[in-house]
Order: C-alpha cells, then sequence, then structure tokens
C-alpha cells in the first residue's frame, strides 16, 4: 500500500491536467450507500413490492407520483451527509490547479459542498428542482418540507428532481463537456465505480493520456487496461497520497 500511496503521489506531482471521474464509492464513506453491493440500496430497498430500478423509472414517477416521492425522500435523500476525505482531496487538487475537471456519477452534490467548482453530474443532482409546467426552481429544503408531493407555489405544478431517472437519457452538454475534459486530461482517476454502469462507463474510453488511475475496493473491466491500480478506501488513498505532494 505505502507503495502504491508513494506512486501515485508522484503520478499527481507530475501531472498537470487531472480529470476524476467517480462512482456512488466516492460517498459510500459519507454514509450514503450504493446501489449493487451487498449492503447497496438495490439488495435493501424495497417499496409495495416493486424493486428500486421501477420505483425510480420515469414511467413509474409519471404514473404514481406519491409512491415515487415516499421512496426517492427515504432512500434517496441524506441531508446530513458531509463531504468525506475523497471530496475534500480532489477539492484540494483543483485548488492547486492540477485537478480540471470532477465527473460524477453521483446526486448528492457532496462535490461542490466541499469546495470543487468544475463538476459534471451525469445523472443529475437532487439539489436541483423543478416545477414541470412553470420551470420554477426549487432546492432541496424547499422539495423536503412539503409532504408526499411537492407541488410548485406559483402554477401548482409537480416539482420534478433534477436526476436523470431511468429510461431517461442524460444530458447532452454534461457529455460533451465530460469527454472533452477527459480527452485533454494527462492523467485520469477512475474510483469507486464499477465501471459496468452504460453510458458512462464508455467515457474511458475517451482517455488518452499518460496515466490510467483506477481506485476501487473491487476489480473492474478495465484495471488490466491501468498504469496503477488501488484496491483501496479512496478517501484514504487521495488523502494519503496528497501529503506527499
Amino acid at each position: 500500500m505505502d507503495k502504491e500511496i508513494e506512486q501515485l503521489s508522484q503520478i499527481l506531482k507530475s501531472s498537470q491536467n487531472i480529470v476524476f471521474f467517480g462512482g456512488a464509492g466516492v460517498s459510500t464513506e459519507s454514509n450514503i450507500p450504493d446501489f449493487r453491493s451487498e449492503n447497496g440500496l438495490y439488495k435493501t430497498a424495497s417499496g409495495k413490492g416493486y424493486p428500486p430500478e421501477t420505483m425510480l423509472s420515469h414511467s413509474f414517477y409519471k404514473r404514481n407520483p406519491e409512491d415515487f416521492y415516499a421512496f426517492y425522500k427515504e432512500k434517496m435523500i441524506y441531508q446530513d451527509a458531509k463531504p468525506n476525505k475523497a471530496h475534500l482531496a480532489l477539492a484540494t487538487l483543483e485548488k492547486m490547479g492540477k485537478l480540471k475537471a470532477v465527473i460524477t456519477q453521483n446526486i448528492d452534490g457532496l462535490h461542490q459542498l466541499a469546495g470543487s467548482k468544475e463538476v459534471y453530474e451525469l445523472h443529475g443532482s437532487v439539489h436541483r428542482n423543478y416545477c414541470t409546467k412553470c420551470h420554477a426552481f426549487y432546492n432541496l429544503e424547499a422539495v423536503m418540507s412539503q409532504k408526499g408531493v411537492p407541488i410548485c407555489s406559483v402554477c401548482s405544478g409537480i416539482i420534478k428532481p433534477d436526476v436523470v431517472l431511468y429510461e431517461e437519457g442524460l444530458d447532452d452538454g454534461i457529455i460533451t463537456g465530460a469527454i472533452r475534459a477527459i480527452m485533454e486530461a494527462d492523467t485520469l482517476i477512475i474510483g469507486g465505480t464499477s465501471l459496468v454502469v452504460q453510458p458512462a462507463a464508455s467515457l474511458i474510453h475517451y482517455f488518452k493520456g499518460k496515466h490510467l488511475i483506477l481506485i476501487n475496493k473491487s476489480t473492474t473491466p478495465y484495471d488490466h487496461q491501468a498504469h496503477l491500480v488501488i484496491h483501496e478506501p479512496i478517501g484514504k488513498v487521495l488523502s494519503e497520497a496528497l501529503t506527499f505532494i
């Protein structure tokens, strides 16, 4: 482990354009469960007999907004979650001028809360919510303060979270920006993701830089392509690597 940390530190020192691409494993150290692990959301969640994939789909949201919001508020929102060592280390790397972008599959907003400025949220954010009729904006607190389905105070339309549900496509502008950042990077750090969810996982194919680093507790389909692979908690790895820069 010490040798891997030292190697990572040397790569970070020599890199001038680092991009980080992260998944649910980045936020588990903030006590936000992931989806597919043994104790993940998809193994523990249940709602009136529907699997989570169904309850988080666009068609279910349209047909059953009450059940959707009951599940969404209980299982997807963690208002007390704080940035962990991984989020803080990435924000520090950005302040140093080395990290140019964070690309995340998470919807919790913890990267921004830690101080990161250039963040591409592939699956949206729970902190952005819009009326489906008049498009008025509402923050998370406004949504959570209402019982049941949140209703717009302007036009009485239903408020929808700006998160990508199943059956919905990713935002073209976000995808374009993420691809551009990866193509320009000299170092790509991928952490806290199994790299099995498409189309997000396919972004790795746009990287043409020098160092591909994978930090994840379990193996991924791309471990054999990486310059450095570390199977340890990402917060521990990044925070320790920073101490040597």
